[in-house]
């Protein structure tokens, strides 16, 4: 039997046995890993931000059919097919839907009134305020040490930050792989962790063996954060595709940003307008330049060349600080009882420490 202190408010909202949250990464997160997640006990998110809508009702149905667990869908609230989205997220009773950028108040109430869990992602503690304001019931907050968009607040600062200020529960993200970094998180008082790398190199994952082995021999010094991408800081591992970034004129990188954008319209289902409309909205809700929000595109583009193609250095490889210290593949269902166990020895550890002063306490008074 779980350990009760592992069963917190997340386990409760979410309808899973441990309080352990699959990212959506765009190209990873398809229906086998979120069914994996969700059959080991775990939450699991389907990467519907590089999907049209009639993939994600596809991805939807492929778990559904792996399994019988709840679990959640991930998307963009501002891009084109957004609404076709939250329809079918609506249609198929998924249990929670995941986002970053800010949303309109509409769409998230749309989702509330349908029964749908509002979890949004958050890098900033006026940005966690804002999203609760807006009607999420619970907040996953990143530290710095987390892969791909990043803040430069680093998770033991900024957790307590969030959990102090939130009534909500909110989830951990940014430097998390096993259950010691668990148990540091419910310390803190979040009611849960959330991975992306970690999960990412798991066997049920879906990149291709050339880009996992990247990821493996890569230092923790190897990954960085640069903002040479998109103009807003990303944690990546600095690999050849991202050297020749560095050095790339700003006019190359608007060429690049305008040709990945086109391509990534059409990938998803969408239009030249749709794409500008899109760019404006997220200028406007996120205080972006219009030259970031028209080079958005690049990074799905490139995170496409090496997760799919399995080309890793022509491609961008966003990872999490922790990709420095892990050294192995495991299934996930391996992972998540390990990950348990290791928490459970914690707490154990810690009862047994408080077990022997209480008697050593009453052996002085006797």
């Amino acid at each position: 039997m779980t350990n009760p202190v592992l069963n917190t408010r997340l386990c409760q909202l979410l309808d899973c046995e441990y309080p352990i949250i699959q990212t959506a990464m765009g190209w990873v997160a398809d229906p086998n890993l979120v069914a994996a997640t969700c059959n080991a006990g775990g939450f699991g998110f389907l990467a519907g931000a590089v999907m049209t809508p009639a993939q994600v009702e596809q991805g939807i149905l492929a778990i559904k059919e792996k399994t019988t667990r709840p679990f959640g869908v991930n998307f963009h609230m501002y891009a084109p097919g957004a609404d076709q989205i939250i329809d079918i997220c609506i249609q198929q009773r998924v249990r929670a839907v995941s986002y970053s950028r800010s949303p309109a108040k509409s769409s998230v109430e749309k989702l509330k009134q349908a029964g749908i869990v509002c979890m949004p992602t958050v890098g900033a503690l006026k940005h966690a305020e804002k999203a609760v304001a807006m009607g999420a019931d619970a907040v996953v907050v990143q530290g710095g040490e987390g892969g791909g968009h990043t803040g430069s607040v680093s998770s033991n600062i900024l957790l307590p930050q969030v959990v102090d200020a939130l009534n909500v529960p909110v989830i951990a993200a940014g430097g998390f792989k096993d259950g010691r970094g668990l148990m540091a998180a419910l310390s803190y008082g979040a009611e849960g962790i959330a991975m992306g790398t970690r999960f990412l190199l798991t066997r049920e994952c879906p990149v291709p063996d050339a880009t996992k082995q990247e990821y493996l021999k890569s230092a923790t010094e190897q990954i960085i954060v640069s903002r040479k991408l998109d103009g807003m800081p990303q944690r990546m591992i600095l690999n050849q595709c991202l050297q020749q970034l560095e050095t790339r004129s700003a006019l190359g990188m608007l060429w690049l940003a305008v040709r990945n954008g086109l391509a990534f319209t059409r990938l998803t289902g969408g239009s030249l307008l749709g794409m500008l409309g899109s760019a404006w909205k997220m200028k406007q809700s996120n205080g972006m330049t219009l030259g970031q929000t028209l080079m958005a595109a690049n990074a799905p583009m490139m995170i496409q060349e090496a997760m799919v193609k399995g080309h890793p250095q022509q491609g961008i490889l966003p990872s999490g600080q922790i990709a420095g210290t892990i050294g192995d593949l495991p299934a996930v269902e391996e992972l998540i009882q390990q990950i348990v166990a290791e928490a459970e020895a914690v707490l154990d550890r810690f009862a047994a420490a408080s077990t022997a002063a209480n008697s050593a306490e009453l052996v002085a008074h006797n």
